[in-house]
């Protein structure tokens, strides 16, 4: 099977993210609210990063755990997904760029590349009873979310997520 990057076509810009509107909720906290963009704070959600090949990476705070998935932007590419192959938890780790998984859809079938090196502990189950899900939240990591798979990483796989492409590098990239 090709790579994710092999099977798409070139096209315009990802489509934006929609999220639903959220009913007011008040909350009460004893502790200082402050901005994820600004503040010095180490937030998994800003350690996203991204591969050539339309994989994304979410590393943990202290580097040793991550969760990958497929970008929003080859999730559009590839058109509804109709199946996905999922690795198994053989205790091993794998090799970056080494095929951890597959994903089917109308379009064509691609395989889902390690980003860096890993050792895979948990696929998403969800997504072989509703592979769909990738096409409706691709980048969310949460239980219901089209994430493929949660990863234990080594010092190496640490260096290589550094060198991988940042949503602002990854949107550039795409656009081009």
């Amino acid at each position: 099977m090709a790579s994710i990057a092999c099977s798409l076509r070139a096209v315009a810009r990802p489509a934006v993210m929609r999220f639903a509107p959220r009913a007011a909720v008040r909350t009460f906290t004893t502790s200082r609210m402050g901005n994820p963009f600004t503040d010095n704070v180490a937030r998994t959600a800003l350690a996203k990063k991204y591969t050539k090949d339309h994989e994304w990476v979410d590393l943990s705070a202290d580097r040793k755990s991550a969760t990958i998935g497929i970008s929003q932007y080859a999730s559009d590419q590839l058109g509804d997904v109709v199946y996905v192959e999922l690795p198994e938890t053989t205790g091993d780790f794998v090799e970056a760029g080494d095929a951890i998984g597959a994903v089917e859809s109308v379009k064509s079938a691609s395989d889902i590349n390690a980003p860096i090196k890993c050792k895979v502990v948990q696929g998403n189950v969800l997504l072989e009873e509703k592979p769909s899900t990738i096409n409706q939240v691709p980048e969310d990591d949460s239980k219901g979310g089209g994430w493929i798979v949660k990863v234990e990483v080594d010092e190496q796989g640490a260096k290589e997520f550094d060198e991988l492409m940042d949503a602002e590098a990854y949107k550039t990239f795409t656009s081009e």
